[in-house]
This record gives structure tokens, C-alpha cells and sequence, in this order.
């Protein structure tokens, strides 16, 4: 899956256009569309007006009223990935900036809550802490929120949900806050249904809407990174449609 997503996902798949109508020759009209479709598809998905376009489709969920979150009984944290050798905190590596924008609202609704937390993420590439274990370890020495359970060991956002689940219904909890970002959060949401907990979608950090005039098509580093984040989650719901269509 992770070769695959490499291959699909900008850069590479544009470099390989490239690569690939070179190979075909630029003089041969094969060749040139497919240099002229890498470069020009890199420059397009660079500017603001690309990324907010790819990224809007991708968040349905408003944020949750108070009367909504009230009907949970717990606050479920993802991890969104980490920092790696990170000095600053002591933790050797630290929570990555999506997860401590999770982090900083999963606060904010214990806060107004009082919901226990429950933090999920584990060892993706093999790393000697669990990324739930860094989020507590912010949760207790940066916002002094205290969390309830730690999950550990998923990979991926099935996991998440299938262990989180587990370790909830064996405290009899069926209801959650899910908390994540607002791009992530309809395929998060999916998956903790399907193991059979009720959800109360939580999304942060929104897309913000482009700029106006001519400078909402100037290519950007940010902008492509916000496309290629918004086109792998775009792959993640395709590969999850795929797979409930499999017996």
C-alpha cells in the first residue's frame, strides 16, 4: 500500500510522467502530453485555488454543538504522525503539527466536557514509542489533561478504530468524539462505525478559502503539500470503497 500510495501521489507520479514521455521522445505527441501533463499538473496542484478545491470536497462535517458532544462518552484522539529526534520536549520524538492541532481540541472539548480521553496511534515504521504514548505524554506535560486509555498499536485508520473500539466496549462505552482533521475525519468516521461504536465527527483545522485575484493560482511548496495530503486521503476513501465491495 505505501509503494502504491508512492507511485500515485505527487511528486513522484508527476516525475514519472515526465521520465516517461521523455523515454516516448518529445518529438512524438505521446511523449509531449505526458511532459507537458507532469509539469503543468505539478504547477496546478501548487496553487491555493487546486489545494482548497481538493480539500473542501474532502470536509462535510461542522463543527459538533455542544448538545452533540454531550451524547459521547469518551473523546477519541488520532494521531496524525511525528517528529522525529525532536529536542525541545525531552520525549526524543515529538507529536507532528497535525496531531497537536488534534491534541489542542481534543483539549478543548475535555475542557468543556469532561469526557475521558482515549489516544490512538502506534509504530508505523517500527519506532521504539507509540505515538499514542508521545500524544499522552503532550496531553499531561503541555495542556495537563490527563488521558484514560492508550492505544498503542494501530498502523492505520482501520486499526485505529478496530483497537480503540475493542478497548472501549470493554469499559461498556458505545459513543465517541472522534477528533481529527476535517479532511480526515469522513473515512475515520466510516471505520469506527463499522466497528461499531456511534460517532460525533470532531473536526479541526478546516481548509482555508484562496486568495483572491491572480494569487490564488501562484504555485506554492505549501499548496502542493496540502494537494498531495488531500489526494492521499482521496486514495485511502477509493481503497476503502474497494475493499467493502471484496467478500
Amino acid at each position: 500500500m505505501n509503494v502504491l500510495k508512492l507511485l500515485l501521489l505527487p511528486p513522484t507520479l508527476n516525475v514519472l510522467l515526465v521520465v516517461l514521455g521523455l523515454a516516448l521522445s518529445p518529438r512524438r505527441l505521446l511523449g509531449a502530453l505526458l511532459v507537458m501533463l507532469g509539469l503543468l499538473g505539478l504547477l496546478l496542484l501548487a496553487t491555493p485555488m487546486a489545494s482548497h478545491a481538493l480539500r473542501q470536497g474532502l470536509e462535510p462535517y461542522a463543527t459538533p454543538a455542544p448538545a452533540q458532544v454531550a451524547r459521547a462518552e469518551a473523546i477519541v484522539i488520532l494521531g496524525g504522525g511525528r517528529d522525529y529526534v525532536s529536542p525541545e520536549f525531552g520525549w526524543g520524538d515529538a507529536p507532528a503539527n497535525a496531531t497537536w492541532r488534534r491534541l489542542a481540541y481534543g483539549t478543548y472539548l475535555h475542557r468543556r466536557t469532561e469526557l475521558p480521553i482515549l489516544v490512538s496511534g502506534g509504530r508505523v515504521h517500527g519506532e521504539e514509542t507509540a505515538e499514542a504514548s508521545l500524544m499522552a505524554a503532550a496531553l499531561r506535560d503541555v495542556f495537563d489533561v490527563k488521558v484514560r486509555w492508550l492505544e498503542g498499536e494501530s498502523r492505520s485508520t482501520a486499526e485505529n478504530a478496530r483497537f480503540s473500539a475493542e478497548m472501549l466496549r470493554a469499559d461498556g462505552i458505545d459513543s465517541v468524539a472522534l477528533v481529527s482533521q476535517a479532511w480526515h475525519l469522513p473515512r475515520a468516521v466510516a471505520e469506527f462505525e463499522a466497528a461499531g461504536l456511534a460517532v460525533v465527527p470532531a473536526p479541526t483545522e478546516f481548509t482555508s478559502p484562496p486568495p483572491e485575484g491572480l494569487e490564488a493560482w501562484l504555485p506554492r511548496a505549501y499548496h502542493l503539500n496540502q494537494s498531495t495530503r488531500a489526494l492521499n486521503e482521496w486514495l485511502g476513501r477509493a481503497f476503502m470503497s474497494l475493499r467493502s465491495l471484496l467478500p
